[in-house]
């Protein structure tokens, strides 16, 4: 869609100037000399750069600013004003212009200030669509669950979102507590403020507490410059601390006065800054075992146990297992350009019936990995063997007539042999440490032979000769 310019001037040189120099461009251009006027099109039209003459009759340009800015701050304006008016035209970005230019103007001048208007415009744009596009992404309904454990997660994020209380956030690896944090902001009055996730298990104690609180220039050795911590960055947001159980106990000590005080220090710093942020932590240890054996802080976990949320592990809401699997299953289709369109009724089996030790995550893993091997537009039992630890059954379709049962039959017998092929393979190789000449020698094969079934189940290994 073209950009819509509205010229405000009462020289008719001045629009005639403006008409022709903005023609060649992908412009829709109207044109007024009366500030009156213009606010009239302006409210019976949307448009999306304003040219503005200071100097008019009736109501000046000015005062059209303050008017147009107050009802459409979208609106971006471009003062156009007399050389002996710079100072005006200075005050006038004070109210909200965007830049002005001194007359006579080039016209390679007003082109380059319109493209710049109109490209911060687009980049603006694309700003909200992405915060939309964030914020859509982590409301309650689109994750993925809709068995009892998890209705009680939803009520809860439900009950604690509009709140700035501190969120405690439980489960093993792999669940989702990240998901579930960014589903608390997003749904929270923070939503339009950062959401700052950082990993208390990757850093050491002295990069942790940078970090978090930041540092001033020369504050310990390889501290070259200045470094904003992670309350800074979330100022007005949500911090989300990721396996606070991994803390050393004199970091603890200075995240609780933090909490407690509301203000911060960066390392080095003596000046204190406002720590205004809401806290979000997980963990998938048992605090209260580490505070009786000493490891974590009481007090500190009463701090962050103010409203405590367990996230399940998959094992113990195995309803939702097939919703999360076709979900994976669309994300990497469309990733991969594969069309695979469901599970086969055994592949389907296998997934829910597997205990998932590494959760939603393995899932996810174990989708991804079943999309790369399929061949076919279903997902089989046996693209999720090595996967799940499984030998995979034979998994073929139901006939209902008698040529699809001879077509079944046949297919089945050369799966069968295939399988059998392969496992004969993988074990000659195995029982002989992945050497191809002796696992040939041992069955009794020729190597050429024995590698070609390697390749033709796509085997490949070194040999170790």
């Amino acid at each position: 869609m073209s950009a819509r310019i509205l010229v405000v001037d009462d020289e008719e040189i001045v629009i005639r100037s403006c008409l022709r120099i903005l023609a060649d461009g992908d412009y829709e251009v109207d044109a007024v000399q009366d500030g009156l006027d213009a606010l009239r099109k302006i409210e019976d039209s949307q448009y999306d750069v304003l040219i503005l003459d200071i100097k008019m009759p009736k109501i000046d340009g000015l005062e059209v600013l303050r008017r147009v800015k107050e009802a459409h701050p979208d609106i971006d304006v471009i003062m156009i004003t007399g050389l002996s008016d710079i100072e005006t035209a200075v005050r006038s970005m004070k109210l909200g212009a965007l830049d002005y230019l001194p007359k006579p103007f080039d016209p390679d001048e007003l082109k380059m200030v319109v493209a710049r208007a109109l490209e911060r415009r687009r980049l603006l744009q694309e700003n909200l669509n992405l915060k939309s596009e964030v914020s859509s992404k982590y409301r309650m309904e689109n994750i993925i669950g809709a068995s009892p454990r998890m209705q009680e997660v939803y009520r809860l994020i439900a009950k604690c979102a509009p709140t700035n209380s501190t969120v405690l956030l439980t489960g093993e690896s792999g669940t989702g507590k990240e998901l579930v944090a960014r589903a608390i902001h997003y749904n929270s009055l923070r939503k339009d403020k950062p959401f700052v996730p950082v990993d208390c298990n990757a850093l050491s104690e002295n990069l942790l507490e940078s970090e978090l609180f930041g540092h001033v220039k020369g504050a310990f050795t390889g501290a070259v410059a200045a470094k904003r911590g992670m309350f800074e960055v979330a100022r007005g947001g949500t911090l989300f601390l990721d396996e606070i159980g991994n803390i050393s106990l004199s970091t603890q000590a200075k995240l609780l006065r933090v909490i407690q005080e509301r203000e911060f220090r960066a390392v080095g710093d003596t000046r204190t800054q406002e720590a205004d942020i809401r806290m979000i932590a997980a963990t998938n240890k048992d605090l209260k075992a580490m505070v009786a054996d000493g490891s974590f802080r009481e007090d500190l976990y009463y701090r962050i146990d103010i409203f405590p949320v367990r996230v399940p592990p998959l094992r113990e809401r195995q309803d939702d297992i097939p919703g999360l699997a076709y979900h994976f299953l669309k994300v990497f289709s469309k990733e991969l350009d594969k069309k695979i369109t469901g599970f086969s009724e055994g592949a389907m089996q296998a997934l829910v019936n597997y205990h998932w030790p590494g959760n939603v995550r393995e899932l996810e893993n174990a989708v991804h990995r079943a999309v790369i091997l399929a061949n076919e537009d279903v997902i089989r039992q046996a693209h999720l063997g090595n996967i799940i630890g499984e030998v995979p059954t034979l998994d073929i379709e139901v006939p209902r007539t008698g040529d699809e049962l001879k077509r079944i039959k046949k297919a089945a017998r050369e799966k069968s042999v295939e399988d059998i092929e392969k496992l004969f393979v993988l074990e000659a190789l195995k029982r002989n440490a992945w050497n191809v000449t002796r696992s040939a020698e041992e069955t009794g094969m020729q190597r050429t032979n024995f590698q070609a079934l390697m390749k033709k189940h796509n085997i490949r290994i070194r040999d170790s000769e």
